[in-house]
């Protein structure tokens, strides 16, 4: 199992901001700064650490917000002994984005220019997101400006901080209500030249999706139109759970919105029986009905039973076929049924289903057995 991301987020990070501290503000006192902030930090899992550390820096550093944060971002730059290929590196700075969203609501424009500053070195998407809630209109009116910032990071910024739905963040209800003010800030970066920077709209998109979904059908079809390459695949990529959801608005604006006309065949399951650790293959054809050819946007779905003993579907991409009449395909996927931190597995009857542009179809089940 993956050890967890907390485990690189220890002890040596509050020791690294004092020494960036230290440099730009001598007064500081590091040890009891470290001190303060690893009392109880063991216990905290990664996110609780970050606001810990800034806490800790609330009552190290002056009380004065803007004193405060001018020597935060004096030292920044700073060296600070960490190891730079560690893969939560860029999270030093997490505490000081978190400083800002706790304690600079207040400082309106201080705030703003730290998370330009922090942003570029962590993410800011988090720390944004209290400003769009208290003050809406000035922090779209910032971000608009931002669509046209040099950094892809500060430009990432607009589109992943607006996530109405952005994971580890407390959902933005406001927007879940009305995506308009979002998706005017996406419209402006939908052609940004940094696959980051679209990747971030795709996501935003697909939030968006999720509470409208005929919002996201319509704003895919006219992005569509004279596209170029960077823009289709934002919209695939953002209509890609409302693919998996079956939705027939998404599935048409990608022109998959006819039911498709084929025969499932040679259904395969090796091992019927499999064991957690192993591996179960799942294979079958599918030959065209139809008289003309035809596209056909093919997924599987694999019903994971979960620790209640109730079972939950999760959709895996498979392939897009393009059929000729009478023509026959084989497709086949194997699935790993090790542990994850993402997914536990339980012992169980799984189902499993083909889905064709949307239409879900039986393939049987296996069965998934202790070792």
């Amino acid at each position: 199992m993956a050890e967890p991301l907390k485990n690189q987020y220890g002890a040596d990070v509050p020791r690294a901001i004092a020494a960036m501290i230290s440099k730009v503000h001598p007064a500081f006192n590091c040890e009891r700064f470290v001190g303060d902030a690893l009392d109880g930090y063991e216990a905290l899992e990664l996110m609780p650490r970050g606001k810990k550390i800034a806490q800790a820096l609330r009552r190290h550093l002056p009380d004065d917000y803007p004193r405060a944060m001018a020597i935060l971002l004096d030292s920044l730059d700073q060296p600070h002994g960490r190891d730079p290929n560690l893969s939560l590196a860029s999270f030093l700075y997490l505490p000081h984005t978190m400083f800002v969203a706790q304690y600079g609501l207040a400082h309106f424009e201080m705030s703003m220019r730290a998370q330009h500053a922090l942003t570029q070195r962590f993410t800011a998407e988090f720390s944004i997101r209290p400003f769009l809630e208290q003050y809406p209109d000035a922090t779209l009116q910032q971000l608009e400006a931002w669509t046209a910032d040099p950094s892809p990071h500060v430009r990432r910024l607009v589109s992943e901080g607006t996530r109405p739905r952005l994971p580890w963040a407390p959902r933005l209800r406001q927007f879940q209500a009305d995506p308009a003010p979002v998706l005017a800030l996406l419209e402006l970066l939908k052609d940004d030249p940094e696959l980051y920077v679209r990747r971030s709209v795709a996501n935003n998109l697909n939030d968006i999706g999720k509470d409208h979904p005929a919002v996201l059908a319509s704003t895919a079809q006219a992005w569509l139109k004279n596209a170029p390459a960077g823009r289709a695949w934002i919209v695939g990529h953002a209509l890609r759970s409302a693919v998996k959801r079956g939705e027939r608005a998404a599935l048409k604006v990608l022109g998959f919105g006819n039911k498709a006309q084929v025969a499932v065949g040679h259904i395969q399951m090796t091992p019927a029986r499999a064991v957690m650790g192993g591996s179960v293959r799942i294979g079958f054809t599918l030959t065209s009905t139809h008289s003309h050819g035809q596209r056909v946007l093919v997924d599987l779905a694999v019903h994971y039973i979960k620790a209640s003993g109730q079972a939950s579907a999760k959709v895996f991409k498979l392939k897009t076929l393009e059929l000729a009449p009478g023509q026959t395909a084989a497709l086949a996927k194997t699935l790993s049924l090790a542990e994850l931190t993402t997914r536990k597995h339980y012992p169980g009857v799984h189902r499993v289903e083909v889905i064709l542009n949307g239409v879900t179809q039986s393939l049987g089940a296996f069965e998934l057995l202790k070792p």
